[in-house]
């Protein structure tokens, strides 16, 4: 069951939003935050990644970062760059990408949902940086971006989505990445309150956003401690989310780059690979089909696949895993993914020419090209109250942070 309800957004002014509209934080590195922010004193950059504005030595996580994040907020509050609208909305949010659409409903989620796991996860969280935005959340008083939701679209919500999308957009602008983002504002109280009944039924998976998700939730919770008499209905209870219709949404790749090969050579990795896969060279760079990797070494394109059988497991099946429990693990010694400084992740968006580069820079050692998770395989992981490898799964467009806020 899942419970949502409408909130008073805060939003940029019509005519800043492209200027402030940024990334979602953990996707561009400070150095890259500060680039982008550059002669832009309205970018989210300086609310979202606050340290771009301080010295950079200093530490990100440092309690003066947090306080920056806070006093550029009030400024931007203050001096009207956002204003908070004045009725509790829903919003619909459209993304156009490549010619493809995507259209989620703005709201807030219950806290007790996520704790009952009626909104369902598929990734574990680092803890610095779920430490991060937690004190992000706490010094800020504010969800600064949204959580990526998606519920499971049997059509029956069309309607009602199709119905909200004849109300004029308040925002309608392309970022410089080419992504049009359009932004309506749902404050018709019968059309919130029949979001509110069609979602009633409804479990909710995280498709993005699992560390803002659990530091909503570390944040709502604590200040419950702090408020035993709390009544449910105040705003920490409740956090920022975008909830998609999983039909609409594409998961891209997320390929792996190693920079050795564990002490081997480049014959003796193939020779130990190919006890438990078949490998061809055939200059295939994108795998066309689930099981099957492309292999980047030395200059040369291989397809793998595996020999021996596969598991019906909804996480030993996944390719993911295949590849870390049969080469990662087993021949390259990668035990823990997501603390070993010998692999490093990339986003299929920025296609097999980045993992060439990287090889050929002799910066990596090999490169491979992963078939994209499957939605359906993320939702059955989620339904087992089961966890993915770490970095299984990479969705494109991105939500833009900066364009609501929701106030604690």
């Amino acid at each position: 069951m899942a419970k949502i309800k409408p909130f008073f957004g805060l939003r940029p002014e019509v005519q800043l939003v492209e200027k402030v509209a940024e990334l979602p934080y953990d996707v561009v590195s400070s150095q890259e935050a500060k680039d982008i922010a550059k002669g832009n004193k309205y970018s989210f950059f300086h609310i979202s990644k606050p340290e771009i504005d301080l010295d950079p030595d200093i530490n990100p996580y440092d309690e003066s970062v947090y306080e920056k994040g806070r006093s550029t907020l009030l400024n931007f509050i203050e001096s009207g760059i956002l204003t908070r609208d004045t009725k509790e909305s829903l919003y619909l949010y459209t993304q156009i990408m490549g010619g493809r659409s995507q259209t989620g409903l703005v709201t807030c989620c219950s806290i007790d949902d996520y704790l009952a796991n009626s909104i369902k996860k598929h990734e574990l969280t680092r803890e610095d940086k779920e430490n991060d935005r937690t004190r992000h959340l706490e010094i800020l008083g504010a969800n600064t971006g949204p959580v990526f939701l998606m519920f499971k679209d049997d059509g029956s919500k069309t309607g009602l989505f199709e119905k909200a999308m004849s109300i004029s957009p308040v925002y309608d602008f392309t970022s410089s990445d080419g992504i049009r983002h359009i932004l309506r504002i749902i404050d018709d109280t019968k059309m919130i309150e029949s979001f509110i009944a069609a979602f009633r039924r409804d479990d909710l998976y995280i498709a993005d956003g699992h560390h803002r998700a659990a530091s909503a939730i570390r944040v709502g919770v604590k200040k419950r401690q702090l408020h035993p008499d709390y009544k449910g209905n105040e705003e920490f209870n409740w956090f920022l989310s975008v909830i998609f219709p999983h039909s609409q949404l594409k998961i891209m790749p997320y390929n792996r780059v190693i920079k050795d090969l564990n002490g081997l050579s480049d014959n003796e990795f193939l020779n130990e690979l190919s006890k438990e896969f078949s490998i061809d060279n055939n200059g295939v760079k994108v795998p066309i089909e689930v099981n099957s990797f492309s292999l980047y070494l030395n200059r040369s394109w291989y397809t793998i696949r595996p020999k021996f059988q596969l598991s019906t497991d909804p996480i030993e099946s996944l390719d993911v895993s295949i590849l870390q429990r049969h080469v990662l693990s087993r021949i390259l010694g990668i035990q823990d993914p997501r603390k070993d400084k010998r692999i490093d992740f990339i986003g299929g968006i920025r296609g097999t020419d980045e993992l060439e580069k990287l090889v050929t820079s002799r910066e990596y050692a090999l490169a491979f090209s992963m078939f994209p998770t499957t939605l359906e395989q993320l939702i059955n992981v989620s339904d087992n109250n089961a966890i993915m490898p770490p970095k299984s799964t990479w969705f494109e467009p991105k939500l833009r942070s900066g364009l609501i806020l929701h106030l604690l």
